[in-house]
């Protein structure tokens, strides 16, 4: 039976060691339910046991910030009494074995870890990333991922209002599916995940126990084989009409004072919001499984514990609230059932029809879960991949322009943002696509408004993990900066290959320096987040791929510009360094095939000035528009402000700086860049400000006219420039 029972428990994930610490801890054998629970706990989606050591570098205080990691979502103060909830998280295995599920059920548990916090989700963004577009796969992958996201966020009710959608070979075995979810909370009605009272009542909410997702989070835990479509039984399956439900009955009972504590049954289901409420509340828990609602028949201890089946909650109630928690339920034709109790014990003791199944301690499997000092090495090619390569033969700069813009990057995720419903609650401002960061009006705190952005860039993480990290924060900061709003807090996800393999391991922990370091530079406090370790198959690594989420305060939501050029007339001004290398550029990457040099990056002290004078513009009604400069390099961004401008405006532009060197100065890429428009009569107090600030300034040249003309490299219709946006997307 011992021989039994340990072989269950290897092949459920854990190891050897950790085995032998399990029967030290115990002295005993563990139940096949108890070997269920360390397999879900231990596991590393849920114990984060390779990146525990790293996260703590993250900064995670700040003056704003009222909830920090450690609880289902971050909370940050926006005074006059509310308060701004987020979370980021990803589901990427399970869209990579079931797109339409995986995305789906993505973003039904984001949305409840906001509601879950007391807090009414208010908006989406939805970070993905497919492989090559002629990969027999991606079409299918990004039709599925983008329906299911559509389907569950329309029939929520929360709109999808912004995000990134990249194409790249790296990704061809393994999609990534991050998504965001922003919510509004009164900063005194704040809800937390934890069972702090002894005595008080643990109660079930929501739809019933299946068997669907069994393992989930184990299957998050593994890299993928040639084969992984065998894992499709561990993909949940999600009902977002039931959802709704749930999230009306939670806000309910939290208004009328019914909820002591409340979590999310997420990742590792029963097993994870049991444990973690009680680890939270420094309290233990007695409950009886067989009181579980179910719907599948003979459902042993283990299943019901690991079954990730959506739309659930825990909650704890006290005694005299029960009824009218279940009657609260009841009227929202959901399932109640009072489970257990929370006890003074610290051990978490559960039965299944009168039979002890798991009786542990509550700290083992939570704050003493394992944590791996895992081995790293620098990646013997490193130096390689710090080498630019030979320089591809010298084109005219129209051929090269012209080629760049058949990129998909440079295509409108119109087809994408269509199928979402964005303007739902009539608090979005800015359409998706139009704006550097979409933007949410306060309808309780007029005029004031939230920005939110997610931002990410593998291939120059892969070059340099901590100067592209770093450079991730940079560029999010400033595509707020770009709608006039001041950054707030930030939340991640880490999506990285296997931590089994040095070079991946100190990828991870140079990326995570790195975003430490940009954090504190620019005031960006994490508030939680998530990591995503083993994106690979058949032993290929996705590029490391930290994408973050920043939220950002606008004063005046009446103020917020746009990226496309706003005015015929307005003056077109370069914020920023003229100067730029090809290392890592998209351009480079296009011409030869390869991801080679060393990113620059951003000066903290210039990419905060160049933010505050954005935002002191447009606050001041100076700015026009507003562009940042990223991939593609200046020509790109300048054909992006006419392709996003109303009716199509062209423009006249003197670019003779870049004459000496155009590949570099047109398509290589640095940070702290942006493209502004504003009326010739502003022109001097624009250039005072930048003065002021150490800010380079460099006007190009006028809007208007049928073309943009780039002197004297480039003339092209803007009916072509439409023309190359409009084109099709694969799977769309």
């Amino acid at each position: 039976m011992a021989k039994q029972t340990k072989d269950l428990a290897l092949a459920q994930g854990l190891t050897e060691e950790e085995w032998d610490r399990i029967t030290a801890s115990l002295r005993r054998e563990p139940t096949e339910a108890e070997v269920a629970v360390f397999a879900a706990m231990w596991n590393e989606h849920v114990s984060y046991k390779s990146s525990r050591t790293y996260l703590r570098q993250l900064p995670t205080r700040g003056p704003r910030v009222l909830v920090g990691p450690g609880e289902n979502a971050g909370v940050v103060d926006l005074g006059g009494g509310l308060a701004a909830c987020f979370k980021m998280e990803s589901h990427n295995h399970p869209s990579t074995i079931e797109p339409f599920q995986g995305a789906a059920t993505g973003i039904g548990g984001i949305l409840r870890d906001i509601f879950t916090m007391g807090a009414r989700p208010i908006a989406n963004l939805d970070s993905l990333r497919f492989g090559s577009p002629t990969h027999a796969r991606t079409p299918y992958l990004v039709s599925g991922v983008v329906s299911g996201i559509a389907h569950y966020g329309n029939c929520m009710g929360v709109p999808t209002v912004g995000g990134e959608l990249v194409f790249d070979p790296t990704y061809d075995q393994n999609c990534l599916v991050n998504v965001f979810t922003l919510g509004v909370v009164r900063a005194d009605r704040i809800f937390y995940g934890r069972a702090s009272v002894p005595g008080s009542v643990v109660v079930y909410v929501g739809s019933a126990t299946g068997r669907d997702g069994i393992h989930g989070a184990s299957m998050a835990s593994a890299a993928f084989d040639e084969d992984a479509s065998r894992k499709r039984p561990t993909v949940q399956v999600g009902d977002p009409f039931a959802e709704k439900c749930l999230l009306e009955a939670c806000l309910e009972m939290m208004d009328r004072g019914l909820i002591l504590g409340i979590q999310d049954m997420g990742a590792a289901g029963l097993t994870c919001s049991t444990f973690e409420m009680a680890a939270r509340g420094g309290t233990g828990m007695r409950v009886d499984l067989s009181r579980v609602p179910l719907r599948a028949a003979g459902m042993t201890p283990a299943e019901v514990l690991l079954s990730e089946s959506q739309e659930r909650m825990l909650l704890v109630t006290s005694p005299g609230g029960v009824q009218a928690v279940l009657g609260v339920l009841a009227a929202w034709d959901l399932c109640g059932e009072a489970i257990g109790e929370v006890t003074d014990t610290g051990r978490m003791e559960m039965t299944f029809e009168g039979e002890t199944v798991v009786d542990l301690p509550v700290a083992l499997l939570t704050d003493e879960a394992p944590v791996h000092e895992r081995p790293w090495a620098v990646p013997a090619d490193l130096e390689e991949r710090w080498t630019l390569p030979a320089p591809p033969p010298r084109r005219e700069v129209w051929e090269s322009f012209l080629d760049l813009l058949d990129d998909p990057s440079f295509r409108s995720a119109a087809p994408v943002f269509e199928q979402y419903d964005h303007m739902v609650q009539v608090g979005t401002v800015v359409h998706p696509g139009e704006a550097d960061a979409a933007v949410l009006r306060l309808l309780d705190a007029p005029p004031r408004g939230l920005a939110v952005v997610s931002d990410g860039n593998g291939a120059m993480t892969w070059l340099d993990p901590a100067t592209g990290a770093f450079n991730i924060v940079a560029e999010a900061v400033l595509n707020l900066a770009c709608v006039g709003a001041r950054p707030l807090g930030l939340t991640d996800c880490l999506n990285f290959g296997n931590p089994e393999r040095p070079d991946v391991m100190w990828e991870f922990r140079e990326a995570v320096r790195g975003l430490a370091e940009a954090c504190t530079a620019f005031g960006t406090p994490v508030t939680g987040g998530n990591v995503s370790f083993y994106n690979e198959t058949a032993g290929r690594s996705i590029f490391p791929t930290p994408v973050v989420g920043v939220v950002g305060l606008v004063e005046d939501v009446g103020k917020v510009v746009r990226a496309g050029f706003a005015r015929a007339g307005d003056v077109v001004v370069l914020l920023g360094p003229t100067d730029a290398r090809l290392d890592g550029s998209l351009y480079l990457r296009r011409r030869t095939g390869e991801v080679r040099g060393r990113p620059l990056r951003a000066d903290p002290d210039l990419h905060r000035a160049v933010c505050d004078l954005l935002v002191s513009s447009i606050e001041s009604g100076l700015l026009h528009s507003a562009h940042d400069l990223s991939e593609g390099g200046l020509l790109f961004a300048l054909a992006e402000c006419v392709v996003l401008s109303p009716g199509g405006l062209g423009a006249g532009l003197d670019l003779s700086f870049a004459a000496e060197d155009p590949e570099a100065l047109l398509f290589g890429e640095a940070p702290s860049r942006a493209v502004v428009t504003l009326s010739p009569d502003d022109l001097p107090t624009l250039e005072a400000a930048s003065r002021e600030r150490g800010v380079p300034f460099l006007p190009l040249g006028l809007v208007g006219g049928p073309m943009l003309r780039a002197d004297p490299f480039v003339s092209v219709p803007v009916e072509t420039l439409v023309a190359r946006h409009r084109a099709p997307l694969p799977g769309l």
